[in-house]
């Protein structure tokens, strides 16, 4: 339908609009009769009012009033017809230029305009990190630190720390020094101790050192995560400042307070104090255990000391000799100094006058100390069935010897009751039975280490006949295997285990464990880090099921209280109580002769799973064959009976019986595995309730069939 507007034309449409508005105008003038307008209004007052309070609009375009009513000039509209208020300011609305001063508008510059300014362009906030003082002065520590143990410079480190500035950080740099050595070697450890000690008082304070300390113990929980004997380590750092008084002994005491008792820092604490500082001569025991109070490992000091006393022997010259000496800085090793002396007076002709001249010259002057040359004299005596073996005449030199270094004045007179005491206490020391079977063992076993043949070298032992000295064997394995590579540790340990089946007691493994951590001070001048060798021996033989934990207990209870073979125990005891400490002690050697203990008790647990599912007997032997260990055959049997309980099979008795009829299985490994299952009864009767009933049937069987020893209890 067509508009009723349709036929008009648009200056008439306008005229309409504005018509329509003016009536709309013109009602709202019909309110003059209200309350709020009291008096008539004239003609013009109305005129007035409607001119003033609403701007009627007219059409524009040159039409008079009378044609398009009453007009107001200059009225602006829109297109659309709608009514919009002009501003009063003249500022004007879209499309106009604005006021006069007005920069408020949106305005684009044109870098292509001739009038173009650089600086007019508006600035742009660029985000960028903020940097922590903290982090930065951290990473520049540990390229300090590594810088260091490259160099070994000492007084350049000190400077790079000085001119590094920020000393409220310094706990921080004692804190990542001491982390990254405990995670390096010996000779590392001995140089952040070093510089620990250059640092003190003149360039980072004694407070700095206490807190830097503390922050230490307090991350012990962290560290221990990723070094496996941080415990020991960490104490032995603070237990040297101590001893080289850059940290007070009232430390130890006050920073407990703040620790709980379940942490690794208060471990820590634990044993710096009682197994390192508690300890009888403590002081020489921590300088020398990373190599001495240089940074030269115990290694290279032997090879200077061999170097020096050779040059001297060529030139004569005592003094320079005594010069190098002192140069060396190591006086708790003097004893070695006097051992390799007294050595090479014995190896060359003519040399013994000279040794002699130094030797009591370094006496004269005090250079070596009286009880270092007694020390290094119980060395040599302690040494002389080996030495005897390449120098057959090193006895009686050495018995000719001793009276003239006394009469001389540079040996006292105590070595000989010293030496009187100990020949009371073990008589056996000058028994040939004994000399002779040192002699024989030490032959086997560089053999064994050769050969890695067990059964050899069982069978050799069986040979001498002297089971009484199976302890002083075990002495000899563990000390030659400490001072080889990790082969010849693993392969140690491996033989343990198959000595302690087939011919050693638990008493002979105990015995021998003894005698070392009694000696295990002397083994430590030769063999730098024997301490933690032995714990690791010690943990391995536990895991190895070759001692139970509480063996340990006993040996602790045999040796004298305080010495340093105690702190072996319970370093051993750290290492076994571990998370994952099975794993880890197992392969703390690399697994030099194979697999790992727990390699094989998989394979054993899966050729028995296979057998007892339909498995052919001969198939299986192989597979025991196949595994080359013969020496832990024992296992085969415990896992075999435990297998039988839990399937109520007894087919498993069938393959014992074929191991046990061609040999595979001794009767020494029959009755390990029973003796075994019968200490572990009661833990197995938890899940097996007629545990114990089998285990006699299993036993009667045994006995029937001739698989155990007659003392089998």
């Amino acid at each position: 339908m067509a508009s009723s507007e349709g036929f008009l034309t648009e200056e008439q449409r306008e005229m309409l609009k504005i018509a329509s508005q003016n009536a709309e105008v013109m009602s709202s003038l019909s309110l003059s009769s209200s309350p709020k307008f009291p008096g008539p209004k004239s003609p013009g007052q109305s005129s007035s009012f409607l001119s003033e309070q609403h701007r009627v609009k007219a059409p524009s375009g040159g039409h008079s009033a009378a044609a398009g009513g009453v007009a107001v000039r200059h009225v602006r509209r829109t297109h659309s017809g709608k009514s919009i208020r002009v501003k009063k300011d003249g500022a004007g609305g879209k499309g106009t230029w604005g006021k006069l001063l007005d920069t408020d508008g949106d305005s684009c510059i044109d870098r292509n305009d001739p009038n173009y300014d650089s600086g007019e362009e508006p600035y742009e906030l660029v985000g960028s990190t903020v940097s922590d003082p903290l982090d930065d002065y951290k990473k520049a520590v540990v390229s300090l630190v590594e810088e260091y143990f490259s160099t070994g410079d000492v007084d350049v480190a000190v400077s790079d720390l000085r001119e590094l500035g920020s000393s409220e950080y310094h706990p921080y740099f004692i804190k990542r020094l001491v982390s990254l050595a405990m995670d390096r070697h010996n000779k590392e450890k001995e140089m952040a101790s070093v510089l620990l000690s250059a640092l003190y008082a003149d360039v980072i304070n004694a407070a700095h050192i206490s807190q830097g300390f503390f922050m230490l113990v307090e991350s012990a929980d962290d560290l221990a995560v990723d070094i496996l004997d941080a415990v020991d380590v960490l104490a032995l750092f603070i237990a040297r400042a101590v001893v080289d008084d850059i940290l007070p002994p009232a430390f130890i005491p006050r920073a407990r307070k703040m620790l709980q008792e379940s942490s690794k820092g208060y471990q820590v604490l634990q044993t710096a104090e009682k197994s390192y500082l508690s300890a009888p001569h403590h002081a020489e025991l921590i300088e020398r255990r990373w190599g001495g109070s240089t940074h030269l490992t115990v290694d290279e000091v032997k090879k200077k000391i061999s170097e020096l006393l050779r040059e001297y022997i060529e030139s004569g010259d005592t003094s320079e000799a005594c010069r190098c000496i002192r140069q060396l800085g190591v006086s708790f090793f003097h004893h070695e100094v006097v051992k390799r002396a007294l050595v090479l007076a014995m190896e060359i002709q003519n040399a013994e006058p000279l040794i002699r001249k130094l030797l009591k010259e370094a006496a004269d002057e005090g250079l070596i100390s009286s009880s270092q040359m007694v020390k290094g004299f119980t060395r040599l005596a302690e040494s002389l069935d080996d030495l005897a073996l390449d120098i057959p005449s090193a006895k009686k030199k050495f018995q000719a010897l001793v009276p003239q270094a006394i009469s001389e004045g540079w040996l006292d007179a105590s070595f000989l009751n010293s030496s009187v005491e100990d020949g009371e206490k073990k008589p056996d020391e000058n028994d040939e039975k004994l000399k002779r079977y040192k002699r024989e063992v030490v032959t086997i076993i560089h053999e064994y280490f050769h050969s890695d043949d067990i059964p050899e070298l069982i069978q050799s032992l069986e040979d001498l006949g002297m089971p009484e000295y199976n302890p002083i064997f075990l002495k000899k394995l563990i000390t030659l295997a400490m001072d080889r590579k990790n082969r010849e540790k693993e392969m140690a340990s491996v033989l343990l285990s198959a000595l302690h089946i087939e011919i050693f007691s638990t008493d002979d493994i105990v015995n021998g464990f003894v005698l070392l951590l009694e000696s295990a001070e002397d083994t430590a001048l030769d063999i730098l880090d024997a301490s933690n060798e032995l714990a690791f021996f010690l943990a391995r033989a536990v895991i190895d099921d070759v001692l139970a934990p509480l063996n340990l207990e006993e040996i602790a209870a045999l040796l004298p209280p305080n010495c340093s073979g105690s702190e072996t125990v319970r370093m051993a005891r750290s290492l076994i109580a571990a998370r994952h400490a099975g794993e880890r002690i197992l392969r703390c050697w690399g697994g030099g002769t194979g697999w790992a203990v727990e390699d094989a008790k998989d394979k054993i647990q899966k050729l028995l799973e296979e057998y007892e599912s339909g498995g052919v007997v001969g198939e299986a032997c192989q597979c025991i064959r196949d595994l080359g260990m013969p020496f832990f055959n024992h296992e085969v049997v415990k896992k075999a009976l435990v297998m039988a309980m839990e399937k109520k099979n007894d087919r498993i008795l069938e393959l014992l019986q074929e191991c046990f009829g061609e040999g595979l299985i001794t009767i020494n490994q029959m009755t390990k595995g029973f003796n075994r299952i019968k200490d572990g009864l009661d833990d197995l009767a938890l899940d097996i309730p007629n545990a114990k009933n089998k285990f006699e049937f299993y036993l009667e069987h045994a006995r029937e069939h001739g698989w155990l020893l007659p003392a089998f209890a």
